[in-house]
């Protein structure tokens, strides 16, 4: 069982940096290949980045690509989400979500967080 907390999010303006965080509770971080999704109002769930098990694999949505880079500490049981650049259409629920093998785009995740609110104006 992993539990999942997302942290960090906010109100920004558009060009401005955030960092978001995953903390996630048990010894077996390190098992489990982690991934960051999003969700607007009216709008289905999107995939953002996943990243593998060591940290060593990244993928990325190309409307983040080369904005967003996503990073790990196992040590610390934490994934981060770095978001740069940021724009009004980044505004949504960020999410974090733990699965055994890594994945690019929509998959089937084990585990979820609860969603941090990142909103940027313009």
């Amino acid at each position: 069982q992993v539990q999942l907390v997302e942290s960090g999010g906010g109100l920004v303006q558009a060009g401005d940096s955030l960092r978001l965080s995953c903390a996630a509770s048990g010894r077996t971080f390190g098992a489990y290949a982690l991934g960051w999704f999003r969700q607007a109002p009216g709008k289905e769930r999107e995939f953002v980045g996943s990243v593998s098990k060591l940290g060593g694999v990244t993928y990325y949505a190309d409307s983040v690509k080369g904005r967003f880079t996503i990073s790990r500490d196992n040590g610390k049981n934490t994934m981060y989400l770095q978001m740069n650049n940021l724009k009004p259409e980044d505004t949504a629920v960020y999410y974090c979500a733990a699965r055994k093998d890594l994945a690019v785009g929509i998959a089937p995740y084990d585990y979820w967080g609860q969603g941090t609110q990142v909103t940027v104006s313009s």
